[in-house]
């Protein structure tokens, strides 16, 4: 069987520092972070009282969601992920109509989906009146509820779910539509991911202590991927979305292509071999991207920009080490390298999908965005490759092949391979 060729026909983004594409890649290009000091952390108590929030305004809202959906239905997650998916579907040309449209579906991802919600719900119930959670309750906590959402927005008759992977969530959705579209057995696939926001998520990480706390003076300062002075990753929300769709019928609508999806890889690192809930087995981790560049039909040396997991932990330095292992490239023949995180922070199942779109724009757009607040390299990583590798100011620079990686908790790995798009 001949595999059909994947495209991406169009995106949208909520993100701390911007929401819609217009309004994000110019804030990339600015090195503009999304982290900012939210007061209701401090009087809670948190240690770290700085986070990325997207602010959705009431234009927004009334532009995506009706009277009653607004009223009763929405988290956070719900929120980002429908304004970021409905914008993508408009992106990409498609018309919202009452017919059903069996050539499309949706795989949009969560980790976690409306527990403020369902506390609010359970703050005004006792055991005895547990019906009195309401209807709205379903579709707010339902780990499919955003795929639901969108798919019944945009009449999508192809398969519709939601797939959670911590961190690697979204770059896994995006290859689960990928193969979907290049075995023939969808035309079109909505990807995609949402992390909600708050208290409610983040209070299990400041728990841990892994959270840059010293930096609440200073919150857009805190997120330091390959830092020597990296003090933890900064919480952060939002979603992404991007249209798949098969080369031929994105040539038969005649829209734009923006980037095309050349292969991919999914592992996990079964938490052996130095691999934990927490922290990833170096192995698979090799073996992920390995894989991803021979799913591609690639060389290791095609590769001009990596679009790293990087959380401003003491495991950037590892995975520096992986990259280089995997693609047998160390010093000034390393690959360019940056990490979204530095900008609007660790958007947990939203990351992956949200720097997608992020690497995308600047695939089609010729440009790489700065590692902002690493003005100090990490002197692990700079044994491996040369500094020149890791821009610190935006640069104007043609990209052929881009690698995005996502290596989540619960020791899983995603790995994509995106081209410029060539006819």
């Amino acid at each position: 069987m001949n595999k059909k060729r994947v495209v991406i026909t169009g995106m949208g983004v909520v993100a701390p520092n911007a929401i819609g594409i217009s309004k994000f890649e110019k804030a990339l290009q600015a090195g503009k972070s999304g982290i900012q000091f939210h007061n209701d952390l401090k009087e809670l108590n948190f240690s770290c009282q700085i986070g990325g929030i997207p602010e959705v305004s009431q234009e927004l809202l009334d532009l995506n969601f009706t009277a009653l959906e607004q009223k009763g239905l929405l988290a956070t997650g719900l929120i980002y992920g429908g304004i970021a998916g409905q914008e993508a579907w408009e992106d990409a040309k498609l018309a919202k109509n009452d017919k059903l449209d069996i050539d499309t579906g949706v795989v949009f991802g969560t980790g976690i989906l409306g527990v403020d919600k369902l506390r609010e719900a359970f703050h005004k119930i006792d055991d005895k009146n547990v019906r009195r959670l309401g209807s709205t309750s379903v579709l707010q906590t339902m780990a499919s509820g955003i795929s639901a959402f969108l798919g019944g927005k945009l009449g999508c008759g192809n398969q519709v779910t939601s797939n959670s992977s911590a961190c690697s969530t979204g770059t896994e959705a995006l290859l689960i539509g990928f193969e979907r579209i290049q075995h023939g057995k969808a035309k079109r696939m909505l990807v995609g991911s949402c992390s909600d926001s708050g208290p409610y998520v983040w209070g299990g990480f400041d728990a841990l202590r892994i959270l840059p706390y010293q930096y609440n003076d200073n919150p857009e300062m805190a997120s330091k991927p390959m830092s020597a002075d990296a003090a933890g990753f900064v919480p952060s929300s939002g979603a992404g979305a991007l249209i798949l769709e098969s080369l031929e019928s994105a040539q038969e609508r005649g829209v734009k292509i923006y980037a095309e999806v050349l292969g991919g890889h999914i592992n996990s690192g079964g938490q052996r071999q130095g691999g934990s809930m927490t922290a990833p087995n170096s192995t698979a981790v090799v073996d992920c991207i390995s894989k991803a560049i021979l799913d591609a039909q690639i060389h290791p040396n095609q590769i001009d920009l990596i679009n790293g997991h990087l959380t401003a932990t003491a495991m950037d330095a590892t995975e520096i080490e992986n990259w280089t292992i995997a693609l047998g490239r160390s010093g000034k023949d390393f690959p360019y390298i940056n990490s979204l995180k530095s900008h609007i922070g660790h958007a947990l199942a939203a990351a992956g999908s949200i720097e997608l779109v992020s690497s995308v724009l600047e695939l089609n757009s010729g440009f790489i965005y700065p590692n902002i607040n690493c003005e100090h390299i990490h002197p692990h990583i700079l044994n491996k490759i040369d500094a020149t590798k890791i821009p610190r100011r935006s640069m104007d620079k043609n990209i052929n092949i881009l690698a995005k990686a996502s290596f989540g908790f619960g020791d899983v790995n995603a790995c994509v391979i995106l081209n410029s798009y060539h006819k």
